[in-house]
């Protein structure tokens, strides 16, 4: 399970053929702006690549209203970038040299001059400011307002079956302010206007999974089943606990005591706090120590519908009990936006930052590559930018969609897994062993086939491809400095003649048939609340994972924050501190055998079987060294005590 804001951005497609990234860094310093013929400042990608002759339908009407932000570049955007990466960066002499997030703002902020020079530009021009905070002036007013402030025209395009706003020729903004703007979002693809009345809806129905199930990896093999692939498998695992996990990815008695974890997600699971105590008594996990687990919350929540928010409390209640189940003394924030819209999200990360809430951020949600524009690119590659200069390290899910082939019919990565700032967190199939021992992985990718009526076969065996972890190579996004001499050039190369950065760049467990067992209130077939359990996977549970995997290793290194981590994580390639995962880390094919209530509650709807295939994600492979399912491998033994040495 992932979280994906895809469903209410429309599918802004052919975006990813713009520019995101550029500099010398190769880093995400935001493109130069480009003077065009009247002078002004050009905002590069704030036209849509969708936004064609072809398409358009006309002006817009000029009463019609915009809601916009435009994003400040600081006072040194470059500067800002190539601090975040000698900080992030071993070997340089400004490694671990965090600055506050008060001085990062005073060194690499707006300055009070900037504000007001923006601020006084967009009011001339006719717009009210909505807002004002250390990254955006927010702005409304009508299309000629806009029109103005941005040199642009507004039109209606078509765009598969509806149509929408954006702008006819790439937004500007006076030649005097180049230097103050980095970007500005909302022009285009404005959806209808949020209901600030909205309300959280009660919890999902309920969802369990059927038996018979695996205590541990093969415990208990489905003999009165057909074979596959010559041999019984075994019923797949009721839901690994965090004991399990910590046995797998090499704890030990680290428990990430004194390390502040963030998570982020879209809206707030009422029943958050009951339900991570209850979970964390039942499985043995630490209790929750008084005042670990915090929520900041928005006053309002919008568009609770269209993001499907009662969809999120799973989300949420996933991410948290993996964390803690990991890193069981850690402190854990949870910051929830108001909706799954770009500009939500992007608050919560820079309530983080601003605040520095956290040294781990943990996020469970993201997008496809064709969706991200490069106006919100640089937005988001800001706010990873001044994380890193404070030492906080941001962790994404790579997807659940394999190369997306099947979900989209294009091959391409997830965003904002895509970031060169960020970490990219792939997914496995765990097979934890009696005893906790860790046994193998593979890379995440499912096949799925039923049993035929009569019992005696798989139909179509081994069935069509259902999920996988998200990975492959970006079209936008150029190759970062950590990825060179690890990533193989056919990889890095895949789009681009000078290399491009490639997805993942660390993995962990996320097959729902290996997956994680949670707890969580949910709403029964007569309509009662209650507390119950069920098996969950995804690169939700891999990137909490892997955050709560970091607390321990910053425990280990006496509390110092890792901050953006992926320097550090290339650097210890090829080692032992890795799994090097495999696709069939046996040597043969592997599947388990898992039974499904139809209903998704009870018997009474009858029961599915199936067989599912580990290890076959779409085109992506996990073979030796890196790959694009799951980077440099999975932490192993030693993993987190190395950053002892750090």
């Amino acid at each position: 399970m992932r979280s994906n804001r895809a469903t209410v951005r429309a599918g802004v497609s052919m975006a990813a053929t713009l520019p995101m990234l550029a500099g010398a860094l190769a880093l995400g310093i935001p493109a130069a702006h480009a003077a065009d013929h009247s002078g002004r400042g050009a905002l590069a990608g704030t036209k849509p690549a969708w936004a064609t002759a072809k398409a358009d339908k006309g002006a817009t009407s000029n009463g019609a209203q915009v809601n916009a932000r435009v994003y400040l570049a600081g006072r040194d955007a470059a500067g800002l970038a190539a601090y975040a990466k000698a900080v992030a960066d071993p070997s340089s002499p400004m490694y671990g040299k965090y600055l506050s997030a008060k001085q990062t703002q005073a060194r690499f902020g707006a300055t009070k001059a900037q504000v007001a020079a923006v601020k006084s530009w967009l009011k001339s021009a006719g717009l009210k400011v909505t807002s004002v905070t250390p990254h955006y002036i927010a702005v409304s007013g009508d299309v000629a307002a806009a029109e103005k402030a941005f040199g642009t025209q507004l039109h209606d395009f078509a765009k598969g079956s509806r149509t929408y706003r954006a702008p006819a020729r790439t937004a500007s903004v006076p030649e005097g302010l180049k230097g103050s703007v980095l970007t500005v979002t909302g022009l285009d693809n404005a959806p209808h206007k949020a209901n600030h009345k909205d309300q959280l809806p009660p919890p999902d129905a309920v969802f369990k999974n059927a038996g018979p199930f695996s205590s541990y990896y093969g415990s208990n093999t489905a003999s009165t089943l057909p074979s596959a692939y010559g041999q019984k498998i075994p019923y797949a695992v009721q839901g690994y606990t965090g004991k399990q996990l910590r046995a797998a990815y090499g704890a030990g008695t680290y428990t990430g005591e004194g390390v502040r974890i963030a998570i982020t997600d879209a809206y707030a699971s009422p029943t958050i706090a009951l339900d991570a105590a209850n979970y964390a008594k039942k499985h043995g996990d630490a209790a929750w120590k008084t005042g670990r687990l915090h929520q900041v919350l928005p006053k309002n929540y919008t568009k609770t519908k269209e993001c499907g928010a009662a969809g999120w409390y799973g989300e949420e209640t996933l991410d948290v009990e993996a964390v803690h189940a990991v890193a069981p003394n850690a402190d854990v924030t949870y910051v929830g936006a108001s909706s799954c819209y770009d500009d939500d999200l992007l608050d919560s990360l820079s309530k983080i930052v601003d605040n520095h809430l956290a040294d781990i951020v943990s996020n469970s949600w993201g997008d496809i590559e064709a969706n991200q524009t490069p106006d919100l690119a640089a937005a988001y590659d800001q706010v990873f930018q001044f994380g890193a200069v404070e030492g906080i390290g941001f962790y994404f899910s790579s997807g659940d969609n394999g190369d997306e082939v099947a979900n989209t019919g294009t091959k391409q990565v997830d965003t904002p897994a895509n970031s060169a700032w960020v970490t990219a967190v792939g997914g496995t199939s765990l097979a934890v062993g009696k005893g906790d021992k860790y046994l193998w992985e593979t890379g995440w990718g499912t096949d799925k086939a039923t049993l035929s009526a009569d019992g005696k076969s798989w139909t179509d065996f081994p069935g069509a491809y259902t999920s996988g972890a998200g990975g492959g190579t970006s079209r936008t996004v150029p190759q970062p400095y950590y990825q060179k001499g690890v990533v193989p050039k056919a990889l890095a190369t895949a789009n681009n003649a000078e290399g491009n950065r490639v997805v993942p760049d660390i993995a962990a467990i996320a097959d729902p048939n290996t997956g994680f067992l949670v707890g969580q209130t949910q709403t029964f077939p007569d309509g009662s609340q209650q507390y119950s359990e069920y098996r969950i996977g995804g690169t939700s549970l891999a990137a909490p994972v892997i955050a709560a995997v970091q607390a321990l290793a910053q425990e280990a290194r006496g509390g110092k924050a890792i901050g953006f981590a992926n320097p550090t994580i290339y650097s210890k390639y090829g080692s032992k501190l890795y799994h090097d995962v495999v696709d069939q880390p046996t040597g043969k094919e592997l599947a388990v055998a898992r039974v499904d209530y139809v209903n998704g509650f009870d018997a009474t709807g009858g029961l599915s079987v199936s067989v599912r295939s580990l290890g076959k994600d779409s085109s992506l492979k996990a073979v030796k060294g890196y790959d694009d399912v799951t980077g440099v491998g999975s932490p192993a033994n030693g993993y987190v005590t190395s950053y002892r040495r750090h």
